[in-house]
């Protein structure tokens, strides 16, 4: 075939008509430098004892120089100063997109023009530096490459990186790049970013022109982008996005999909509560509430019925979710074989297993029923944009699991593969935008979160994750300290933890001290995230004299709740009873600023500033018992 399929698309920006390349060492104008990354990557795979300089993430590496800036009073270029990679599905001008795979790249012609969201960065300023490895035509999950190699995870070099955009997302976690460009399909930008630890952003269907990119199925590709740091990020959809997308309202409403959160391995407290104690700190944000997403679709998308499994056991928003993904991917291989079935067939490509058998799976599928599809497509997108309007965000898991180990020889697993497309299947084929946030790692394995805003609101969520983003951080940070349990049965757990707080509380009242605390302290280890279990125990060690370890229940309640008033009195009694009477003080002071008519903190600030004043080193007075109550 002499040309590459590609999608359409919205959006603003055109093709190039002039080319201009960075010189390396040649002071002759027009001079190319090109580089051939592949060589290079056979050899490293010959001898794999060290990392290759680039990480495996480039399939070519040459450098075009960005438009040039005008001359004042023309404002700067957004993107002035920051170097820039796209994933081998988009073209450039001149050279051949290889959509991963070396047949693809023989039987194409070079491009005439280059890809449209190439262009627009460029003439605001970034440096394009090369081509980057991806999974074979836009297929994959796992991030490797039978001819390419598979690139190194800079944030977990044991581990895959995730795909299809594989070595976009390397590029920018291994600080090659600034910032890097790639299609998001059923996953694709932010499968990536999450097991790489980066910032990617999933732009709402048909905002960002497509134009210029290697298709996989048009009505599901987006174009996203990866980064390291948020500003990057939002500077990158000033420019791609188009003006009139939103932007950061008053009062915003967060959302939690707590069925999605249920099938997670890891700690509430490393990852929903990251996010509410992030919020807590910051204007603008109501109360967030808690939802059964899958529930909620089962209820708004009647069309979706036709395709649960009713043999399937599983609860109602689980078989919503997962046939979700069977939409998602059925539309996926009906597209992709419009678009590309008269080139498998004629060229037979040499593919991997992996790849084989979606291509295969692809070129099989009947056509049967194919407007439901799209039917369950458009009512997904209005059941999402009445749930979350203009000022909403659904903040659920990127990912159902953790990546396999490069050395492993067993595949992804179905369930993990249903599990990840059900996530990744509410944006996808909603259209919706979608932003990933690293929240570090459990258990050696890199965690994140995703915010999901209505079709369009792309501006109004990049905005959201710029400015969340320092306290997100600093959550995290706190959340890394906290010992965790193994996560079992959170909902039964939870119920217990309330049962047995409930008769540590009776045994406060009964003034049976010693027992209070055992109750409270088996709730911790049911359900270590809540502060109030904290709270309530320190209240019970206060009573028992035992003041250093109700002054370490404060401290973790705090760090699990910052706004907690009666840790903050009960750790300032604590440190009273041992004559910290300064730091008591502090304490005190930081209960009434959160509540300023708290009877208890009033008395005991006056109770301290005394003792202050006549410097006393003994204590006087006694302990109020409305500060220590239960809760």
């Amino acid at each position: 075939m002499d040309s590459s399929a590609r999608s359409g698309g919205g959006g603003t920006g055109g093709y190039t008509s002039t080319r201009v390349w960075m010189v390396a060492g040649v002071a002759i104008a027009g001079a190319i430098v090109f580089v051939e990354a592949a060589r290079r990557r056979r050899r490293w795979l010959r001898d794999r004892s060290e990392v290759p300089p680039d990480f495996g993430a480039f399939c070519y590496r040459f450098e075009i120089a960005p438009a040039p800036q005008p001359p004042p009073p023309a404002a700067r270029q957004l993107l002035s100063g920051l170097t820039f990679a796209a994933s081998d599905n988009f073209e450039i001008e001149g050279y051949v997109a290889g959509f991963g795979n070396p047949d693809w790249k023989r039987t194409h012609k070079a491009a005439t023009r280059t890809a449209v969201p190439v262009t627009m960065l460029q003439k605001q300023g970034g440096t394009y530096v090369g081509s980057t490895v991806m999974d074979e035509l836009g297929f994959g999950v796992s991030g490797g490459n039978l001819h390419n190699g598979t690139p190194i995870n800079p944030a977990s070099p044991s581990l895959f990186p995730g795909g299809s955009c594989s070595g976009s997302a390397v590029a920018v976690s291994a600080q090659l790049v600034d910032f890097a460009l790639g299609t998001d399909t059923t996953g694709d930008v932010r499968i990536p970013a999450c097991f790489c630890g980066v910032l990617c952003f999933k732009s709402s269907h048909g905002v960002v022109s497509t134009l210029g990119t290697i298709a996989n199925s048009q009505s599901l590709d987006t174009i996203g982008w990866f980064a390291r740091d948020p500003s990057v990020l939002h500077r990158v959809g000033d420019v791609l996005l188009p003006a009139a997308t939103g932007g950061l309202t008053q009062t915003r409403q967060l959302f939690f999909a707590d069925d999605c959160f249920q099938l997670l391995k890891v700690p509430n407290e490393k990852t929903v509560n990251v996010i509410e104690n992030a919020i807590q700190t910051l204007p603008g944000y109501q109360p967030p509430k808690h939802i059964n997403i899958g529930e909620y679709i089962s209820s708004h998308v009647p069309s979706l019925k036709d395709f649960c499994e009713p043999t399937v056991e599983m609860l109602e928003g689980m078989s919503a979710l997962k046939a979700l993904s069977t939409v998602m991917l059925l539309l996926q291989r009906y597209e992709f074989k419009t678009n590309h079935e008269d080139w498998v067939n004629t060229v037979k490509p040499k593919l991997g297993l992996d790849t084989s058998t979606r291509v295969l799976q692809a070129v099989n599928s009947k056509s049967d029923n194919i407007k439901s599809l799209y039917i369950v497509r458009n009512e997904l997108r209005a059941a999402l944009k009445n749930l979350l309007k203009d000022t909403g965000i659904l903040v659920l898991p990127t990912t159902a699991g953790y990546p396999l180990k490069r050395n492993a020889r067993q595949r992804l697993s179905p369930g993990f593969e249903d599990r990840m497309s059900a996530f990744v299947g509410i944006a996808t084929l909603s259209g919706c935008c979608q932003a990933v946030i690293p929240l570090g790692s459990h258990n050696d394995h890199p965690i994140s979160l995703s915010l999901l805003a209505a079709h369009g609101s792309d501006k109004f969520l990049l905005r959201n994750v710029l400015y969340m983003f320092s306290s997100i951080k600093e959550q995290v940070v706190l959340a890394s300290k906290l010992v965790t349990a193994p996560v079992i049965n959170r909902d039964a757990d939870f119920g217990a933890a309330e049962l047995l707080k409930e008769k540590g509380n009776s045994a406060f009242k009964g003034r049976k001290w010693s027992k209070a605390v055992e109750f409270y302290s088996d709730a911790i280890k049911l359900n270590g995230t809540n502060a109030t279990y904290y709270s309530n125990r320190a209240a019970a060690y206060l009573e028992l004299g035992r003041y250093k370890q109700a002054e370490a229940d404060c401290e973790q309640a705090l760090l699990l709740d910052k706004k907690n008033v009666k840790a903050y009195l009960r750790r300032g009694i604590a440190r009273e009873a041992v004559l910290n009477h300064q730091e008591a003080l502090q304490d005190i002071r930081h209960a009434l600023a959160l509540e300023p008519q708290n009877k208890a903190g009033l008395l005991a600030e006056r109770r301290l500033q005394k003792k202050l004043s006549r410097a006393f080193s003994q204590v006087t007075g006694g302990v109020e018992p409305s500060s220590k109550q239960p809760v």
